[in-house]
């Protein structure tokens, strides 16, 4: 246990909304692929694809937020994934790697924003995990 970290507010809550949010856009993108690929023109494969990984995503995340201890490394990766799938949405509208049209772009946006926020506070509660454990401060200096 001593390569975990106590489970901060800050951090429950953010891996709540982020397995929310996943689980809604999963969902969205699963049921509604046909229509959301005809509104947006973004391919029906990208939408139901990431919306498969956004499932089990969602179900890592919802098993975090109910662990009473953190593994660092593993809230670090979740940063991480979520500054890569903002990173990978960019790139997508940057060099027009898929078509889309303006609903499409907004889509990938919102998405980009999105976890760039989610990705802030979850690093805000890791950090205020690291605050929480005792002795750590003093091992640092």
């Amino acid at each position: 246990m001593e390569n975990t970290l106590p489970m901060s507010p800050t951090l429950k809550a953010a891996l709540l909304a982020d397995a929310i949010v996943s689980g809604a856009v999963a969902a969205q993108q699963l049921a509604f692929t046909a229509p959301l690929a005809e509104l947006t023109l973004l391919p029906a494969a990208l939408l139901s694809g990431t919306g498969l990984f956004m499932v089990g995503y969602t179900a890592l995340l919802l098993a975090l937020w109910r662990a009473p201890r953190v593994l660092p490394w593993l809230i670090k990766f979740i940063v991480a994934g979520n500054i890569g799938w903002a990173l990978a949405c960019l790139g997508l509208l940057a060099g027009q790697v898929v078509p889309f049209n303006g609903w499409g772009e907004a889509l990938l946006l919102v998405q980009a924003a999105g976890v760039l926020m989610l990705a802030g506070w979850e690093a805000l509660g890791l950090r205020r995990c690291e605050a929480a454990r005792p002795g750590l401060r003093a091992a640092a200096a």
